[in-house]
């Protein structure tokens, strides 16, 4: 089993919790969306942020807008739906329970 492999899988599966986390602060640009990420070390390229991104659009959970841009053409901020931020709120305490049960067999490990 190759350990980068691994650790990409880990990573995938708590990306889609990490981009609606940074939605839920606020509109934000995909490209801040992105950064954060990479910042994070949670490798992700644009060509899996833009479809997950319209997954979760077309799961209601969140929707954009479109705003002018001094730089350059129009940009669209994403931002949380209702929807998007009760789904949110059940992944919260998915991830607290799952942290807590992960911890709890590293720490009786490290004994």
């Amino acid at each position: 089993m190759n350990l980068e492999n691994a650790q990409v899988q880990m990573r995938k599966g708590i990306l889609e919790y990490c981009i609606l986390q940074i939605i839920s602060r606020g509109e934000v640009y995909a490209s801040e969306i992105l950064d954060e990420l990479l910042n994070a070390k949670i490798m992700v390229v644009e060509g899996t942020l833009y479809p997950l991104l319209t997954r979760l659009k077309n799961a209601e959970l969140l929707d954009y807008q479109w705003k002018e841009s001094t730089s350059g053409p129009p940009r669209k901020y994403y931002i949380l739906t209702e929807k998007g931020t009760s789904f949110l709120e059940g992944l919260d305490a998915t991830w607290i329970e799952l942290a807590e049960s992960v911890q709890s067999i590293i720490a009786k490990t490290q004994k």
